[in-house]
C-alpha cells in the first residue's frame, strides 16, 4: 500500500485550481495541457501558473518636442486564458481559442528551462517573460511618445493609456499573453533635467498670485456689498413704512365699509325674520283647514264602508257554507286518489328492486372482466415501453458518439480551415504588396518621364521666345512679326475666303453716284443729285427686303411749285411707289 501511494505520489501530478499541467515526450504530439496526468518516465510534466504577474518600469522617452522624461509605470499581465463555457449544468474547460493562447504561453515560458530533478516542479521561467515582456512594453511605449507632445500627453492621459495597452496587446497576443491592467503614474524628471520642476513651480507661484487676487478681490466684494446692504436697509426701512402708513389706510377703509356692510345685513336680516314668521302663521292656518277637510272626508268613507260591510257579511256567509261542502267532497276523492297512487308506486319500487338486483349483478360480473383486460393491458403497455425506453437509449449513445465524432471533425476541420485562410491571407497580402510596390514604382517613373518631357516643352518655348523675338527686331518690330505670321499661316486668305462666304447668294444692286472732279460745277448740282439718287435707292431697298416708303413722302403739295411740275411730281410719286 505505501509502494503504491510512494508511486502515485512520484507518477501522478495534479495541478493546483490556478494552473495547468504541460506534458510533452513520447506518445504525445507537441505538447499535452490538462489538469492530472499520470506522468511515465519517458515524459515530462511541469506546472505552469495562471496567476498574472506585475512588471514596473521606469521608462526613459523623449517626446515630440524633443523633452526628455521619465514614466513611472505598472502592467498586470498575465496568460490569456478566459473564463470556461458555462452548459446551464456544469463549468466546463477554456475554449479553444483561450487554450491556443496558453499554449503559446506555455511554450515561451518552457523553451528557456534547464533540467530539472524534480519532474513535476513548477517552472522558473517567468524572469525570461518578463523580460521580452518589458522590451515590448519600452519599445511601444517610446514609439508613442515620439509622435505626441508634451501637452497631448498631459491633457489626454487616457487615450495616452488605452494606445499604450492596445499597441503593446498586440504584440503580446503572439506570446499569449494579455493586459489584465495599465497604471501610468505621474511623469518626472530625468536625471539633469527640472522641466516638471520648473512647470510644478510656475503654477505654485500662479496659484499663489491668483490666490492673493481672488483675497483682494474678495475684500473689495464684501467691502462694496456691505455698504451695498445698509442702503438698501435703508430703503426697504422707509420702503416698509410707507407701506405700513398706506395699509393703516386701507384697513380703516375696509372696516368702515365693513361695518355699513354689517348694518345692512343685519336690517336684511331682521326684515326676512319677520315676513318668515307671518309666512309661517298663514301656513299654519291653511295647514288646519287642510286637516279638517281631511277629516271630514274620512269619516264619510268610514260610514260607506260600514253600509257596505253589513251587505258583504251575509254574502260572506253564504260563500262559507258552499265551500265547506266543496271541501268536503273534494277531501273524499282526493283520499281516494291517494290510495290509488299508494298501490302504483309499491308495485313500482318492487320491479325497480328486481330490475336493481339483475343490473347488480351483471354490472359485478362486466366490472371483473374490465379489470382482468385492463391488468392485461398495463402489463403489455408497461412491456413496450421498457423496451422502447432501451431502445432510446441505445440510440441516444449512439447519437451521442455520432457527434461527438462530428464535433471533433468539425473542430479539426475548422483548424485547418484557418491554417489555410491564414496562408492565403499571407500571400495575398504578400501578392498585393508586390503590386503597390511596382505601381508605386511605375507611376514614380510616369511621374518622372512628365516632368523632363514638361521641361524640355518650357526650354523649346524659351528658345522659341527667343527666336521670336530676334525675328521681329528683324522685321522692324511686333507689328512686322505679326503680318509675317499672318502670311506664314495664309490668314489673309482665310479672311477673304470668309467674307465672300459670307455675301454668296446676297445679289446686291450697285447704285453709283458721280460726285468726283467730273461732275457738274452748278452749285445746286449736290443737292439735286442726291434727290435724283434717292428715288432708286427706296427702289433697291423694296425690292431687296420688301418696305415700302412711307405714304406722306409721295403726297407733298403741289401748289407750292406751281402747275407747271405737276408733270415732274407725278412721276416723281410713281417712281416712290416702285412703278418707274
Amino acid at each position: 500500500m505505501a509502494a503504491a501511494s510512494l508511486v502515485a505520489s512520484k507518477y501522478y501530478a495534479i495541478a493546483e485550481a490556478s494552473e495547468y499541467l504541460v506534458v510533452t515526450g513520447a506518445g504525445i504530439q507537441d505538447l499535452e495541457i490538462c489538469k492530472t496526468k499520470w506522468v511515465y518516465p519517458w515524459q515530462k510534466c511541469q506546472k505552469v501558473s495562471l496567476k498574472p504577474f506585475d512588471i514596473k518600469l521606469t521608462l526613459q522617452a523623449m517626446t515630440k518636442e524633443k523633452l526628455q522624461f521619465s514614466l513611472p509605470a505598472v502592467f498586470t499581465i498575465g496568460p490569456n486564458v478566459g473564463p470556461g463555457d458555462y452548459d446551464g449544468k456544469r463549468q466546463k474547460g477554456p475554449s479553444i481559442e483561450s487554450m491556443r493562447s496558453f499554449k503559446k504561453y506555455a511554450m515561451l515560458l518552457t523553451s528557456n528551462e534547464g533540467k530539472t530533478k524534480n519532474r513535476t516542479a513548477p517552472p522558473s521561467g517567468e524572469g525570461h517573460v518578463q523580460d521580452i515582456v518589458r522590451g515590448i512594453v519600452e519599445g511601444e511605449t517610446r514609439v508613442i511618445v515620439a509622435d505626441m507632445t508634451m501637452e497631448e500627453i498631459f491633457k489626454e492621459r487616457q487615450i495616452f493609456k488605452t494606445k499604450i495597452i492596445e499597441r503593446v496587446q498586440v504584440e503580446l497576443d503572439q506570446f499569449g499573453l494579455r493586459i489584465y491592467n495599465a497604471n501610468v503614474k505621474e511623469l518626472q524628471d530625468t536625471p539633469g533635467s527640472e522641466y516638471f520642476a520648473f512647470l510644478s513651480r510656475k503654477a505654485h507661484e500662479g496659484a499663489l498670485n491668483q490666490a492673493r487676487v481672488d483675497v483682494a478681490e474678495a475684500r473689495m466684494r464684501g467691502e462694496i456689498g456691505e455698504a451695498e446692504k445698509q442702503g438698501r436697509t435703508k430703503q426697504e426701512i422707509s420702503r416698509i413704512n410707507a407701506e405700513t402708513a398706506v395699509k393703516e389706510t386701507q384697513r380703516k377703509a375696509e372696516k368702515a365699509e365693513a361695518d355699513a356692510t354689517l348694518k345692512i345685513q343685519t336690517t336684511n336680516f331682521d326684515r326676512d325674520t319677520r315676513i318668515a314668521g307671518i309666512n309661517a302663521d298663514r301656513t299654519a292656518e291653511t295647514k288646519d283647514a287642510e286637516l279638517m277637510k281631511h277629516l271630514n272626508k274620512k269619516r264619510a268613507e268610514n260610514e260607506l264602508e260600514r253600509l257596505r260591510a253589513t251587505d258583504v257579511v251575509k254574502s260572506q256567509i253564504a260563500k262559507e257554507s258552499a265551500r265547506e261542502r266543496s271541501d268536503a267532497e273534494y277531501y273524499s276523492k282526493q283520499k281516494y286518489a291517494d290510495a290509488e297512487r299508494y298501490k302504483k308506486i309499491q308495485e313500482a319500487e318492487a320491479f325497480v328492486a328486481s330490475q336493481e338486483k339483475n343490473a347488480d349483478a351483471d354490472l359485478y360480473s362486466k366490472q371483473k372482466s374490465a379489470d382482468a383486460y385492463r391488468y392485461k393491458t398495463t402489463q403489455e403497455a408497461e412491456a413496450f415501453q421498457a423496451s422502447k425506453a432501451k431502445e432510446t437509449d441505445a440510440e441516444f449513445y449512439t447519437r451521442q458518439k455520432s457527434a461527438d465524432g462530428q464535433r471533433y471533425k468539425t473542430i479539426q476541420e475548422a483548424e485547418a480551415s484557418f491554417v489555410s485562410h491564414q496562408k492565403e491571407a499571407d500571400a495575398d497580402f504578400y501578392r498585393r504588396k508586390q503590386q503597390a510596390d511596382a505601381a508605386f514604382y511605375s507611376i514614380t517613373k510616369e511621374a518622372e518621364a512628365g516632368l523632363v518631357a514638361r521641361k524640355k516643352e518650357a526650354e523649346g518655348l524659351i528658345e522659341m521666345a527667343k527666336a521670336y523675338g530676334q525675328l521681329a527686331n528683324v522685321m522692324g518690330g511686333p507689328q512686322g512679326l505679326l503680318q509675317y505670321m499672318m502670311l506664314q499661316d495664309n490668314t489673309y486668305e482665310k479672311l477673304a475666303k470668309a467674307n465672300a462666304e459670307a455675301i454668296r447668294g446676297l445679289e446686291p444692286k450697285i447704285t453709283v453716284w458721280n460726285t468726283g472732279e467730273n461732275a457738274s460745277a452748278e452749285a445746286g448740282a449736290p443737292i439735286r443729285n442726291i434727290m435724283q439718287s434717292l428715288p432708286p435707292l427706296l427702289s433697291t431697298i423694296n425690292e431687296q427686303t420688301g418696305i415700302s416708303p412711307p405714304s406722306w413722302l409721295a403726297q407733298m403739295d403741289g401748289n407750292q411749285n406751281g402747275p407747271q411740275e405737276d408733270g415732274q411730281l407725278t412721276k416723281k410719286q410713281q417712281i416712290l411707289n416702285g412703278s418707274h
